[in-house]
């Protein structure tokens, strides 16, 4: 006789913003779930990623929320730059903007990729971070090429932590070059980490590695509690940026 599967834990609609489980209940298949339900308000979202929980689900699927039990982060001081990239930024070609166009970044961010059908960036989403941005929490910087947004990022700032959510590029480095400069930048300000949520060997060319969730959660313990950048957001002169 088959044992029954653990299931994660279900959220109602008109819980409380902070009803989320312990950390530790979270399921190993797939790895990192943790629950299933809730909304997507503005509280709720800051206070998942306060407790290093963010949501992540497509369309056909109700709201997931994941804390995998390894976590892909940058440190700033350790970001990591190939020498062809170093190469386009001394070219100069990118004029590089933040909290300019937000919505037209994470509208491009959700576009299916080649290789996709369909993505994890829904409506919902998209309205959720564009409210968050209005609040002041998420972020976007963006990437111009002769008047054309062609690249970008965005993501949620919280104390001194970064949690970077999605990039993307109409044109080659164009988000590598945005990326790279926003490191040094809020690095500048005195932040201490970058999330990036999930393994992927595109982040880890620029230096990011995987730490336990224990060690990830102590971090936004010790760091999401302290004052980040007050704003405006908006970059230095790039060529101080990257030597």
């Amino acid at each position: 006789m088959k044992m029954n599967q653990r299931r994660p834990y279900w959220i109602s609609p008109n819980a409380s913003p902070y009803d989320f489980p312990p950390l530790e209940t979270a399921l190993e298949h797939p790895d990192g779930l943790l629950a299933v339900g809730g909304d997507l308000t503005p509280s709720r979202i800051m206070i998942a990623y306060r407790r290093g929980i963010f949501p992540w689900y497509n369309n056909d699927q109700p709201i997931l929320w994941w804390s995998p039990s390894q976590r892909l982060v940058l440190f700033p001081e350790q970001l990591k730059l190939s020498q062809s990239l170093r190469k386009t930024i001394r070219k100069q070609k990118f004029t590089l903007t933040m909290d300019q166009h937000f919505r037209q970044v994470i509208t491009q961010c959700a576009a299916p990729r080649r290789t996709q059908k369909t993505t994890w960036i829904t409506a919902e989403i998209l309205e959720a971070y564009y409210q968050l941005h209005q609040h002041g929490f998420a972020h976007s910087v963006e990437t111009w090429h002769n008047g054309e947004l062609v690249g970008g990022l965005y993501g949620i700032a919280l104390g001194k932590v970064f949690f970077g959510e999605s990039m993307f590029a109409l044109m080659t480095d164009a988000s590598k070059v945005a990326f790279a400069h926003f490191v040094s930048q809020i690095q500048r300000w005195d932040y201490q980490l970058i999330d990036c949520q999930v393994q992927t060997e595109h982040l880890k060319t620029f230096g990011a590695i995987e730490i336990p969730r224990p060690t990830y959660r102590d971090l936004l313990d010790h760091l999401c509690d302290t004052c980040g950048h007050p704003g405006p957001w908006q970059f230095e002169p790039l060529t101080s940026l990257i030597p």
